[in-house]
């Protein structure tokens, strides 16, 4: 990366502001897929430093993917080439990498790539319950939103799978997928009030390109700012603030003057 300041300055901003997953007010985010088996249970990878599946694995491949990358440790960089195209890496979730068959052999059944069982698992409410406890989710009140594949409303898909619990809001965004899907893309919004669907369609140069949203999913009671990660961060801070102010009272910590006109407290 160090040949190009541009790619340098992409790269830095991933590390700095996404993760292999996310969970944020009760729902868990992720691009590809958690790897399962065909028998619902969690595909387990051997590393050299033991077996890891589900959440554990994630996290294990976020540490390795950062070492890879501000560390340039060896094996870290072959678990991150691994994250690429491997079977059973979140971000690629198929069997094998086809591209070289589109290009060069013509016949069609060597071009198919098999997705990892989650896919058609996840469809499933019992299967979207297991991995939401698996990241420590309520599954009567968290969702799945995840992406990668695109959804051909076209053919009579639909993004909500589950009974409501998984939203794959992918859609096909880029242009070369619009003619597969019949859309492009989605975006989900989260409020105070609903979960909703926003469907995009091509855009129309001095058209009407507002996008068809529909609810999806009402709110048992509006949401406040307490119920939210938001809410426990600003509760976190006056805890820490009460702390320091009872220190000051009890004498535990002592205010110091500065020997100009300005005094300040602060911490000795």
């Amino acid at each position: 990366f160090t040949h190009s300041d541009v790619l340098k300055k992409h790269i830095e901003f991933f590390f700095t502001n996404g993760s292999m997953y996310k969970v944020i007010n009760g729902n868990l985010l992720f691009h590809g897929c958690i790897p399962m088996n065909e028998d619902g249970s969690f595909a387990v990878v051997e590393t050299l430093e033991g077996p890891y599946s589900g959440k554990a694995l994630m996290d294990y491949f976020e540490r390795k993917a950062r070492q890879a990358y501000f560390s340039q440790d060896v094996y870290a960089t072959d678990i991150f080439y691994y994250l690429w195209c491997a079977p059973d890496s979140p971000l690629f979730g198929k069997d094998k990498m086809s591209t070289f068959e589109h290009c060069l052999i013509a016949d069609p059944t060597t071009h198919a790539e098999r997705y990892n069982a989650y896919y058609s698992l996840s469809k499933q409410e019992e299967y979207a319950d297991l991995i939401l406890k698996e990241f420590g989710i309520d599954p009567q009140t968290g969702h799945i939103v995840n992406g990668h594949v695109p959804v051909k409303v076209k053919k009579g898909e639909k993004p909500i799978r589950a009974h409501g619990k998984v939203f794959v809001i992918d859609g096909g965004i880029s242009k070369a997928y619009h003619s597969k899907t019949g859309i492009a893309g989605y975006t989900l919004i989260f409020n105070s009030h609903h979960l909703a669907l926003a469907e995009h369609h091509d855009f129309v140069r001095g058209g009407d390109n507002t996008p068809s949203i529909e609810v999806v999913e009402y709110m048992h009671h509006r949401l406040r700012v307490a119920e939210t990660d938001n809410g426990a961060a600003l509760r976190s801070q006056i805890r820490d603030l009460l702390e320091l102010v009872e220190a000051y009272k009890s004498g535990v910590i002592k205010e110091h003057q500065l020997e100009t006109d300005l005094s300040y407290t602060t911490l000795p």
